[in-house]
């Protein structure tokens, strides 16, 4: 199991835990706006480090931002497989193609 997939089965076994001792818990009962809002504020800071060069902040910015981005789609019963699933059906493609595909 990959280290990812370990982050979103503790995520997902902390859909149920106390939102008293669980960050990620604590996170999901506020709702899927609340946890969209702090994904998009971890990829903010991702980018900022991205255009600034420094690759170690950017690695944890960049892991902050998957683990944000876990959560909200967990928020709203996105799993990693499910990411996974597309991801798969995309492969082999053009990024070019798909993009146009979509487009219309």
């Amino acid at each position: 199991m990959t280290p990812l997939q370990q982050l979103a089965e503790t995520i997902l076994d902390r859909k149920s835990a106390d939102p008293d001792t669980s960050w990620t818990a604590k996170l999901l009962s506020k709702g899927p706006e609340k946890c969209a809002e702090k994904f998009g504020e971890e990829a903010v800071e991702a980018i900022i480090e991205a255009v600034k060069g420094d690759r170690d902040k950017l690695t944890s910015e960049a892991a902050d931002a998957l683990y944000h981005l876990l959560v909200m789609c967990a928020a709203r019963d996105v799993s990693l497989a499910d990411i996974e699933a597309e991801l798969a059906r995309r492969h082999g493609t053009s990024g070019l193609a798909e993009k146009a595909a979509r487009d219309t």
